[in-house]
């Protein structure tokens, strides 16, 4: 297969990445043949893959639209992903010109490609790093000179969660990020729940992504309500992503199809 020139030389292209994977979802073309095939596996499986990764990307957009409002200027972004159209930087600063936003993700080609998008940019900055590692994203000289941790700071972890095993203990994960957070922070999660799907479908997912480096942990609502311990939700909770705050009535009907449950909550002194 031909490495890409924008293709980091220490990346496995033979080997799908969730990144990619969700950036095919997305219409996006920072993908190799690996990615594209997995994805497609996932889509024969689950036919509305496309459309849950976009209900996700919407949630996404909405939640920081609604922090924006909430007079939040600062945004860690926790597995941003490949940063394709309508991503957080171009959101906040959008509405906040004063807005200041920090990605963090494993994955090379999702860091080489932010770094290209952002460069110059001196509001918005990507790192390299891990969410089982968050001391270390803390503690990263990049975040702790664009972003400042005496004022409140909105942690997004958006479909990541489905890929950080119960090992991992998530909620310590989350626990760290959160005693680093001043009151009026703000946490946004989502992640994708084998609730109401049918057990052939969660068994294919889960078979896509077990040949990937990062393999499928879904959990359902109670769990991922959990995952805010120590604040305090936002109306109207930990629902399916179309329905938090939808634009109209009709974005919302038939939210189980998005699979991606979702939340924000708040950090209360």
């Amino acid at each position: 297969m031909q490495r890409p020139d924008w293709a980091p030389d220490d990346i496995d292209i033979e080997r799908p990445s969730v990144a990619r994977m969700y950036d095919y979802y997305l219409g996006g073309s920072h993908n190799f043949a690996a990615d594209r095939a997995a994805a497609r596996r996932m889509m024969e499986a689950v036919p509305d893959a496309p459309l849950m990764a976009q209900a996700n990307r919407a949630f996404m957009r909405r939640a920081v639209q609604y922090l924006i409002d909430q007079g939040v200027r600062q945004f860690l972004d926790i597995g941003s992903g490949i940063p394709t159209l309508g991503n957080v930087h171009e959101i906040a600063l959008r509405a906040a010109p004063d807005a200041r936003v920090v990605y963090v993700d494993v994955d090379p080609v999702a860091v080489a490609h932010s770094r290209e998008i952002l460069a110059g940019d001196e509001r918005a900055v990507v790192i390299r790093e891990d969410l089982r590692r968050p001391d270390r994203i803390l503690a990263h000289p990049d975040v702790r000179g664009l972003l400042d941790f005496s004022e409140p700071v909105a942690v997004l972890v958006v479909a990541v969660l489905h890929f950080v095993s119960d090992a991992d203990r998530p909620a310590d994960l989350l626990r760290t990020l959160r005693e680093a957070l001043v009151p009026g922070s703000y946490l946004v999660l989502s992640q994708a729940s084998a609730e109401g799907r049918h057990e052939a479908q969660r068994a294919e997912a889960e078979k896509v992504y077990g040949r990937t480096d990062n393999p499928l942990w879904v959990r359902g609502r109670a769990e991922l309500t959990a995952f805010f311990d120590g604040f305090e939700l936002v109306e109207p909770g930990v629902v399916w992503v179309p329905q938090w705050r939808p634009e109209t009535a009709e974005s919302a009907e038939n939210a189980e199809q998005a699979v991606f449950l979702g939340g924000v909550g708040r950090l209360d002194g």
